[in-house]
């Protein structure tokens, strides 16, 4: 199954919320009572219902005008886009077309161009450098998806040809070490692990070497994600820059935040803090499959303009994909 109709199928309560919410911002005046004279507008869609009882010959339509535009922010924000967001999509859709009727499908259609619009930019592939070993370092908090993420994109690069080191740098999560460990048995991919509440920035070390021994395309380092003490936090981050920076003065090379698409708002929140904590070069969203928030990338993207390399929609090795806006935006809308 492409990862994108698997996206469409499980992204059921985003994009539901969303195009039911169109479907019921135009269909609150279909039973409105018209002018005689008023000829039907065509429509690309017959017969289809909007909650009435009885069928349509055509697609329900109402005047795109200030009442119809503030229930279309309203609802926007609900779905997690932000109210800056959510102002600017809506001005751009009333533009030059105030006063028109409008159908749901055509409203679905102009929120997708208008968000595709936002993300084209953002949607970009996790670059790869002939510089070898390539080092990613990957942060978040605990639960965003780090550890899985990892383990997705060492068996993808895998795949692709590409060697692969994993260091499993959350040397406090026993947790996190096994399901790495787990992750690179499936893969083929070694992964270097220290002692519980051992140094990490002392691994990191460790797999640069390794790395560098084995001529590795990539390292990939997981890190803890403990962010109600964000000093130990930052300065643990911090030193392990600073001790592979003595192997390779440019590394990491990629530093990429892991996001969880069921925290909403709270991941706007995360990446200013990570931020902060770490130079982060690219965003990747996961469990968009279990969220009616998934709007919230199209806030992160409109924000932040960080590129988002890969989302994730479920468990399987196949459920990481790169990004697209086309593809996204109109799984979003219900298209």
């Amino acid at each position: 199954m492409a990862f994108f109709t698997k996206l469409r199928e499980r992204l059921t309560r985003s994009s539901s919320k969303i195009g039911a919410g169109l479907d019921d911002i135009v269909g609150e005046t279909a039973a409105a009572p018209v002018a005689p004279a008023a000829a039907p507008e065509p429509s690309g869609l017959v017969g289809r219902l909007f909650g009435r009882a009885e069928a349509q010959v055509e697609e329900p339509r109402r005047a795109l005008d200030d009442e119809m535009l503030e229930e279309l922010e309203d609802m926007l924000v609900q779905a997690d886009l932000g109210v800056d967001t959510a102002l600017r999509v809506t001005a751009n859709i009333a533009e030059g077309r105030m006063g028109r009727r409008v159908s749901s499908t055509e409203l679905k259609q102009l929120l997708a161009t208008e968000i595709a619009r936002i993300m084209a930019p953002v949607a970009r592939p996790l670059p790869i450098y002939p510089k070898k070993p390539q080092v990613v370092l990957v942060v978040g908090v605990n639960g965003a998806g780090k550890t899985t993420t990892i383990g997705k994109l060492a068996s993808q690069f895998r795949a692709a040809g590409k060697s692969v080191v994993i260091a499993a740098g959350d040397t406090f999560r026993a947790a996190a070490v096994e399901q790495l460990q787990v992750w690179g048995q499936r893969a083929g991919v070694p992964v270097m692990v220290a002692p519980q509440g051992s140094d990490p920035a002392s691994l990191a070390w460790d797999a640069m070497v390794r790395a560098e021994a084995d001529g590795a395309d990539l390292l990939m380092i997981d890190t803890a994600g403990r962010l109600q003490n964000r000093q130990d936090l930052m300065e643990e981050l911090a030193k392990i820059v600073r001790v592979i920076r003595k192997k390779d003065p440019d590394a990491p090379h990629n530093t990429l935040l892991v996001l969880d698409a069921t925290t909403g708002q709270n991941a706007l929140s995360q990446v200013e803090t990570f931020r902060k904590l770490a130079n982060i070069s690219g965003l990747v969203m996961t469990k968009l499959d279990g969220t009616a928030r998934g709007g919230v990338l199209v806030a992160l993207a409109d924000k932040f303009g960080l590129p988002i390399h890969a989302i994730g929609v479920g468990e399987q090795i196949d459920d990481l994909d790169a990004f697209d806006a086309d593809e996204f935006a109109r799984a979003l809308v219900g298209l």
